[in-house]
């Protein structure tokens, strides 16, 4: 029975997402709000490469909530989430993907609510598509943000060709 629960609560919290597990490096952090007894509300800059394209990585920037309710981790963090992702050197895929697969996802409240990262091929165009959105099971949230990567020739290598990537 407790092994039902913890499966059901790791199911909640994202555990099983299916997503590769990755850390984001933390380029730096800039408060925003300052408060005199607890951590400062800041906006923080992290890093991710992406875990099935080569040659391929995003930055985004997430406000953090200081305050007692961030201190404890229990402050529901808001959907202003930013994100730029950038060619950074020949592009090699690992495998095939999905429209819309999740690159990278973390929780962003207590239980319920999860920022994630997904991506897509502009076969036309050949380009990829990322963006970040933040959702709950129930009600989820309208603000995100989306970049561009156009695959592009690096060095003397012709660029990877996204659309024969793609699961059909």
């Amino acid at each position: 029975m407790l092994a039902r629960i913890a499966l059901v609560l790791a199911l909640v919290m994202g555990g099983a997402s299916g997503v590769m597990a990755q850390e984001p490096d933390l380029i730096f952090k800039k408060s925003t709000v300052w408060r005199a007894l607890t951590p400062d509300d800041k906006l923080a800059v992290y890093g991710i490469d992406d875990p099935l394209v080569e040659g391929v990585a995003c930055h985004y920037t997430t406000p953090e909530r200081g305050g007692i309710s961030g201190t404890f981790g229990v402050a529901e963090e808001v959907s202003d989430i930013s994100l730029s992702c950038r060619q950074i050197g020949p592009v090699k895929f690992k495998q095939r993907f999905g429209q819309g697969d999740v690159v990278f996802s973390e929780r962003r409240s207590l239980i319920f609510k999860r920022m994630q990262i997904v991506r897509g091929c502009d076969a036309k165009r050949n380009t990829l598509v990322y963006m970040v959105y933040s959702d709950r099971p129930i009600e989820g949230s309208p603000k995100n943000s989306t970049s561009t990567v156009p695959l592009m020739p690096w060095g003397n290598e012709v660029p990877a060709r996204c659309g024969e990537w793609l699961n059909k």
